[in-house]
């Protein structure tokens, strides 16, 4: 499979309208490639250069297996239209928000904030409470395939 955005490319500046300085927006994420057997997606964020350690930045799963595409700009809702839904972000146990949550880092060199799409072969039956570590339980040999797209943010 392959993870592209319209909204920046790889390694490259994710733009400032997709952070906490700007209207922190998810980007539209495009992907071709599914694997046959695909029954959804599943696609994490994080920012793996966070001080206090991995920040997770944007959970969502049960997308559907007929999608190429996130549009940019998803509401910060659990449940979305299309059956999707959105787990809790957090970093620190004071922030635990749902829904997109864009780079924010503390100044200095830039953060990798990666984007990493999985093709699963099943739905997941999990509440929206859910965190980064359930998901990747619920996932466990259940990818069929992965991709990855990097972005970079600094202050």
């Amino acid at each position: 499979m392959q993870l592209t955005s319209p909204a920046f490319k790889e390694r490259a500046r994710i733009p400032k309208p997709h952070t906490c300085d700007g209207a922190n927006v998810s980007p539209r994420l495009d992907w071709t490639g599914a694997p046959a057997g695909t029954n959804s997606f599943a696609l994490i964020m994080d920012d793996p250069d966070a001080p206090p350690g991995t920040w997770v930045h944007w959970t969502v799963w049960n997308v559907p297996a007929s999608a190429t595409s996130l549009a940019e700009g998803l509401p910060k809702d659990a449940d979305l239209a299309d059956g999707s839904r959105q787990g809790r972000v957090y970093g620190v146990k004071e922030f635990s928000k749902t829904g997109y949550w864009g780079p924010c880092p503390p100044p200095g060199k830039p953060h990798r904030y990666i984007f990493r799409l999985h093709a699963l072969d099943c739905a997941l039956d999990l509440p929206a409470s859910t965190n980064r570590f359930q998901l990747d339980a619920a996932m466990k040999g259940r990818i069929l395939a992965s991709a990855e797209l990097v972005g970079l943010y600094s202050r």
